[in-house]
């Protein structure tokens, strides 16, 4: 690899790390609208949704469920573990199902509309 490469790869990793930090809470959103899930089911969704590219710490989620807990843009209900003790399944609420509409509406959509879907995909 050369000094050019190396330099290209290092702006991009940065990029998508800073890209990465901002785009937990859609990610954590578009995998609550399939359905309730538990934090370990959260973090396998968004994998799997982002093919690999987000990956969220158990205590990250934690930390940023317990926000939006207070925040009234998720809920939880109790069920049981496979093993263990009860787990929390997270769940949107109406409020935060309607945020996630509403930004997809004003930020996501709008990469589908000709200029935008042209550059992006020239």
């Amino acid at each position: 690899m050369t000094t050019n490469d190396t330099f290209h790869e290092d702006l991009l990793g940065a990029w998508e790390e800073t890209y990465k930090k901002g785009q937990l809470t859609l990610w954590i959103f578009l995998s609550l609208k399939e359905g309730p899930k538990y934090v370990t089911q959260l973090q396998e969704s968004i994998a799997l949704f982002s093919k690999g590219t987000i990956r969220a710490e158990e205590q990250s989620l934690y930390r940023t469920l317990r926000k939006f807990y207070h925040l009234k843009m998720v809920d939880f209900s109790s069920g049981k573990g496979h093993k263990g003790p009860d787990r929390k399944y997270y769940h949107l609420t109406p409020l935060g199902q309607s945020l996630l509409q509403s930004f997809v509406e004003r930020n996501i959509l709008l990469f589908f509309e000709e200029p935008l879907k042209d550059l992006l995909l020239s």
